[in-house]
């Protein structure tokens, strides 16, 4: 499992002095990013290829509450990844200093070409590196059907 560390700022709290949805996010987003530069996905090597990876989706689920000035871990795990690296999806787990988990996420998501703004597989230099990401046990290969597996599709609204 990666795990990188945060301390809880006071940016990072809510009205009701806890650590707000919204920087879990943000240290889930910051989690992924330097696991992504540790295996070689740098900004500088994502501009070569213009991609980007996007969030289709993250299931949140809270255990117990985290406080300003506490540090908390946030672990990721790599649960899915589709056979042409177009579809990923990872686990995060949120750990107090007492080794608690105290959230867990799930998240899927896909890399889009930032030219075209369309889905796209991963160059193959890119997803050599993703064959070397450590996995989950739960890991599977993903189908393009997984990402559609809580039925959820876009609804025009009526004016």
């Amino acid at each position: 499992m990666y795990v990188k560390e945060f301390e809880i700022r006071w940016s990072d709290t809510d009205a009701n002095r806890h650590l707000a949805n919204s920087a879990y996010t943000n240290f889930m987003s910051h989690a992924r990013m330097a696991f992504l530069m540790e295996y070689g996905f740098s900004s500088q090597e994502l501009g070569k290829f213009n991609i980007g990876p996007v969030v289709f989706y993250e299931h949140m689920y809270y255990f117990k509450e985290a406080f300003l000035g506490q540090t908390i871990k946030v672990g990721l795990e790599i649960t899915g990844l589709s056979e042409d690296g177009k579809f990923f999806k990872f686990e995060h787990n949120f750990y107090n200093p007492k080794g608690e988990n105290i959230a867990h996420c799930e998240m899927l998501g896909g890399w889009i070409n930032l030219k075209e703004r369309r889905l796209t597989e991963l160059p193959g230099e890119l997803l050599k590196l993703s064959e070397m990401f450590p996995k989950s046990e739960e890991f599977k290969v993903l189908t393009k059907e997984d990402t559609r597996v809580n039925s959820k599709m876009p609804k025009p609204m009526n004016i």
